[in-house]
């Protein structure tokens, strides 16, 4: 028998490179699935959070909307109201100048002189 070279020592005490690749693969595999579980775990338990504040994004919303319904038809109807108001005075107007022409147009003189004044004046 011959006595062994220390390349053949080395041999069989090292693994197969090709066993330690395995080795290394099997453990990336193994952190993968981990991660991929802990990701999947996460996702599961932070969707119930995520559907409780959407729904109260939309409730908010449609409290809001709710909200600027409510004022748009207030101020339509304030709208109205202003236009109804708005025409009884001109008819009230219409009216005086018809009884009392002269009148009307010395108001509308003297009103016409202050206002270039006071506009004049800047």
């Amino acid at each position: 028998m011959q006595p062994e070279t220390s390349m053949e020592a080395a041999g069989r005490v090292t693994p197969n490179s090709n066993d330690g690749n395995h080795g290394l693969a099997r453990a990336v595999d193994a952190a993968g699935t981990g991660a991929r579980n802990a990701i999947e775990g996460a996702s599961d338990a932070a969707q119930p959070l995520v559907d409780r504040v959407a729904f109260g994004a939309h409730q908010a919303v449609d409290r809001i909307a709710s909200a600027a319904g409510q004022a748009a038809q207030s101020l339509d109807l304030k709208g109205e109201q202003f236009k109804g108001a708005q025409a009884r005075v001109f008819e009230q107007c219409r009216g005086y100048v018809r009884a009392n022409p002269l009148a009307s147009l010395g108001i509308a003189v003297a009103a016409g002189y202050l206002l270039s004044r006071l506009l004049g004046s800047r």
